[in-house]
């Protein structure tokens, strides 16, 4: 499985998007990590892998230079203590 394949039978985590082969692994990982369940984001681990979830989830959950991000607070949280612990 692809990870434009895993979005396509998922589009209720990223909804606001119509063209789902376009996307790279950035925005499916932010969605799936916020908005995803656990079943979700064990077949994106598998898929892309662990170490490669975590460096996304590690880059984008980093304020920018606006002070933006886009992971829930929780979220961020959990999945930082996850990553450190299993990543």
């Amino acid at each position: 499985m692809t990870i434009s394949d895993f979005i396509k039978e998922r589009k209720y985590l990223i909804w606001w998007v119509k063209d789902y082969d376009r996307l790279g692994p950035e925005p499916v990982v932010e969605a799936t990590l916020n908005y995803g369940d656990w079943d979700d984001v064990q077949t994106l681990i598998s898929i892309l892998g662990i170490k490669k979830v975590a460096k996304i989830f590690r880059e984008k959950s980093k304020p920018s230079a606006m002070g933006r991000q886009n992971y829930r607070t929780k979220t961020k949280h959990f999945f930082t203590l996850y990553f450190n612990k299993h990543a």
